[in-house]
């Protein structure tokens, strides 16, 4: 039974792993059109709008929070490492910036070593090591200059580490939904305002895109969250490094992407690290579904 329930959640974190690099797809696919902050934002409305039903059956009472400030202190982190791992999406190759979103397991541990106290283990600050050792070799330092979409998806991928530390600091007395509801709530307005100074319109074929962009998020997330509540997310995580293979090979179908040796080393190392890491960090408590996918 339980080799049963381990393969569903494989299976289903491969399905949401797909899902994100559709996403990932889209916002490459109107990236040229559309400015970052824009997309950003109607991420976020539409992922609010989503609420409305669960609003209507629960009522208004289950918004009672007294940690509020946390959950603005989340949203503002993490609509800001939503920007820049949205910014890589759009201008790095798919494999790339599939594979610096999932450096963030490299950043937890020393933030939450920072903030909370907890302890790091040998085995993590090696895999830490080798991921970053893995991050300089698709930074590729031979190079003469520096590609800032790199060190934005490293910027993301840290910020979107401490939000996830934010939610662990809240977990203790908030319900992941009203974690997700706040989070969609002050993104959604702190969104806004960029979005709007960029002046930019939207055509109708672009709402479409940004609903598709939507659906595939949604789809992610709830997979994602359904495959923690069958397994151990320890067991799980190493299936999340599914997303640099296919976005990889999406990436070379669909816009001919084709990586460096310098790179899929790096990407070696990264996911080997990334695995260990998280292997290392096991969490006796279901993870909260990350809205930033």
């Amino acid at each position: 039974m339980k080799s049963n329930q381990f393969l569903v959640g494989a299976a289903l974190i491969l399905f949401s792993e797909m899902f994100l690099v559709l996403s990932g797809m889209v916002i490459k696919q109107i990236s040229a059109d559309l400015p970052t902050e824009m997309i950003v934002f109607f991420r976020n409305f539409l992922g609010l709008i989503l609420f409305i039903p669960w609003l209507m059956r629960k009522g208004t009472r289950v918004l009672h929070t007294k940690k509020l400030r946390f959950h603005l202190m989340r949203a503002t982190v993490g609509v800001t490492a939503m920007t820049c791992l949205f910014y890589s999406w759009g201008h790095l190759p798919l494999a790339q910036a599939a594979l610096l979103k999932q450096t963030a397991p490299f950043f937890m541990p020393l933030i939450a070593f920072w903030w909370l106290g907890e302890r790091i283990s040998k085995r993590v600050k090696l895999a830490i090591f080798v991921g970053f050792v893995g991050v300089a070799l698709i930074l590729n330092p031979q190079q003469s200059t520096v590609n800032v979409g790199i060190l934005i998806a490293l910027a993301g991928a840290c910020l979107g580490a401490l939000a996830k530390v934010t939610v662990r600091r809240m977990r203790d007395s908030e319900s992941p939904q009203l974690i997700v509801f706040y989070f969609a709530f002050f993104s959604a307005i702190l969104s806004a305002i960029p979005a709007w100074l960029t002046g930019v319109g939207l055509t109708l074929i672009q709402f479409g895109w940004l609903i598709v962009l939507a659906a595939t998020s949604t789809v992610a997330q709830l997979s994602l969250s359904k495959a923690y509540g069958i397994a151990p997310a320890g067991q799980l995580a190493p299936y999340t490094y599914g997303s640099v293979a296919m976005a990889a090979l999406l990436g070379w179908l669909v816009w001919d992407e084709v990586l460096g040796l310098h790179t899929l080393l790096g990407i070696l190392l990264v996911s080997c690290a990334g695995i260990v890491a998280m292997l290392g960090k096991q969490q006796a408590v279901k993870p909260v579904t990350d809205p930033t996918l």
